[in-house]
């Protein structure tokens, strides 16, 4: 097991630094974490690869009811290598 790594909870996750199998956690707590302190829109940077990490993020944001919506980044943003997400207001 690994030690828990401290992130800056200030709308911006990437993952990066994350092995696939700790994608969901991640941006579940992330997520939680922000709603609590009030940030809204998230920007979650996956890389643009062939797609598979994109894909686990996605497949876990459309399962989770505190999201309202999520896109792809556009040319400001990340482009296809980050989702934005709008989260529910607590």
């Amino acid at each position: 097991m690994t030690d828990p790594v401290s992130l800056p909870i200030d709308g911006t996750l990437d993952l990066h630094t994350f092995r696939p199998d700790e994608v969901k956690d991640v941006v579940t707590d992330y997520l939680a974490a922000c709603r609590e302190r009030g940030i809204r829109e998230v920007r979650i940077i996956h890389g643009k690869g062939i797609g598979t990490l994109r894909e686990m993020v996605h497949a876990t944001l459309s399962r989770m009811p505190e999201v309202e919506s999520y896109r792809l980044g556009d040319e400001t943003s990340g482009g296809w290598g980050a989702t934005i997400v709008h989260l529910k207001p607590m």
